[in-house]
């Protein structure tokens, strides 16, 4: 097979990326650069002073609609390049947050997490900006937040668009309790090896290109600096947070129209090791999920993508991308 010199390059920046050496990346990724160019706002959030980064991607041909990506518990807003610059070729304004406690904003050493402190936090930065009306895509536990954020300020959002979100199911009541401590001891253990071999199984359901390897490097990069317990901390911090606050009980109180961008292969589960096989084997199938939030949620409408893990927007991109911009200018 021949290969034209851009079609090399492409893969050679993909996969010679994919291949680099594991480096230490430092708390708050001042070493690692994102697409677009990051802000800051100042946050006096549980008497301290914290701040939250964001990126806010403003075309020349903007068409006055606005779109937020939230992202999930294990990535920050870099991984949202390609939709962002999809999004902004077509003229939307896209405003894509680091929530508290990832990517590029603080790492609190004591924090309360609550999807309705980092919705408020959200909400902050499109006050900032002078944002008033909004498309929100949330992905994973972006979902979750996404949801939250909808139905606290159902005013601002136009519509709603869930890919492959979290807690579609309540993980409390399928799952045992287990302390922050027990999440926190967990985190401490992760290495690159333990960080694949769980997106590997979750994710794409043993079904892995090596591109994948870069969201792998980011998290198993942090594990090298002296702060890594800190980031431990506010990561079992946030594991508590999905397990005790779900969504999923008032997706029928979402009014506005809402997408559903669901990779049926997807099987992401909180606490999946803690229970018997026969309770694990019912728990994260996305293919059926991905039917009964669509009927809970009024005025939903649901894409299925076949042989598709939790990441559609990177695992099949075109795949994503046609539904969602269909969705947003309908």
């Amino acid at each position: 097979m021949k290969y034209t010199l851009t079609a090399f390059l492409l893969l050679f920046t993909v996969y010679g990326f994919a291949q680099t050496e594991l480096r230490e990346l430092d708390i708050e990724l001042s070493n690692y650069e994102y697409p677009f160019k990051v802000d800051f706002i100042e946050l006096k959030n549980q008497d301290q002073q914290l701040k939250m980064a964001f990126m806010d991607i403003k075309p020349a041909n903007y068409n006055g609609q606005n779109v937020v990506l939230l992202h999930g518990k294990n990535f920050n807003g870099a991984y949202w390049q390609t939709t962002i610059t999809a999004l902004t070729a077509k003229g939307y304004r896209v405003i894509v947050p680091d929530q508290i406690g990832f990517g590029k904003s603080s790492k609190p050493k004591h924090f309360q997490y609550s999807f309705q402190q980092l919705a408020s936090n959200t909400k902050a930065i499109l006050d900032k900006l002078g944002i008033e009306k909004a498309a929100v895509l949330g992905h994973s536990m972006g979902g979750m937040l996404a949801t939250r954020f909808t139905l606290m300020y159902p005013d601002l959002v136009e519509k709603l668009i869930l890919e492959n979100p979290i807690g579609l199911e309540d993980y409390k009541v399928l799952v045992p309790y287990q302390p922050v401590e027990w999440w926190y001891a967990n985190e401490l253990k992760q290495s690159h090896a333990g960080i694949k071999k769980y997106q590997l199984s979750n994710y794409y359901d043993n079904q892995w290109k090596p591109e994948y390897d870069q969201w792998v490097n980011l998290l198993a990069g942090w594990t090298l600096t002296k702060d890594y317990a800190v980031i431990a901390w506010n990561a079992a911090l946030t594991y508590d947070m999905i397990f005790t606050q779900p969504v999923v009980y008032e997706f029928q109180n979402i009014k506005c129209p809402t997408l559903l961008i669901i990779g049926t292969r997807d099987r992401t589960a909180l606490g999946k090791p803690l229970v018997a096989e026969d309770v694990r084997s019912t728990m994260g199938l996305y293919q059926k999920l991905g039917k009964t939030t669509r009927d809970r949620i009024p005025n939903a409408k649901l894409i299925e993508l076949e042989n598709v893990g939790h990441m559609p927007h990177i695992e099949v991109f075109e795949g994503f991308i046609g539904p969602l911009t269909d969705f947003l200018k309908d």
